[in-house]
């Protein structure tokens, strides 16, 4: 891949974690100012407590993405950025721009999930 290539992933990547980051300091507040509110009515606590849920839901799965950047940062530094971990493949430009974590070129993802269905199926 070429370094200008890279040098934008890098910043598509740099500008995401900026991103959550910045969203889950902006939950964690929110989260705290609630907390002080009392609700004396069961049905509002109970859907406070189903926001909170979500909003957990949300910042885990952003918590995994976290980790996933700074995977995809340390193979850009380690030169394997845009290859495919199972055929060695290039991954195509496109796949990487919406997806610049990915480690699986469009073929490979296809037969994984494939193998997933069928696992699923029995």
């Amino acid at each position: 891949m070429r370094q200008r290539d890279l040098q934008l992933f890098r910043r598509l990547l740099e500008g995401r974690k900026r991103d959550i980051l910045s969203e889950a300091e902006r939950a964690l507040g929110s989260m705290n100012q609630k907390s002080e509110e009392a609700y004396a009515d069961p049905t509002d606590r109970a859907s406070l407590e189903s926001d909170r849920n979500l909003v957990l839901r949300m910042r885990d799965r952003e918590r995994k993405l976290l980790t996933k950047i700074d995977e995809a940062f340390a193979r850009i530094d380690s030169g394997v950025y845009g290859r495919c971990e199972e055929c060695g493949e290039e991954i195509g430009l496109e796949r990487l721009k919406a997806r610049p974590v990915t480690t699986l070129c469009i073929s490979c993802k296809s037969a994984q999930e494939a193998r997933e269905r069928l696992g699923s199926a029995r």
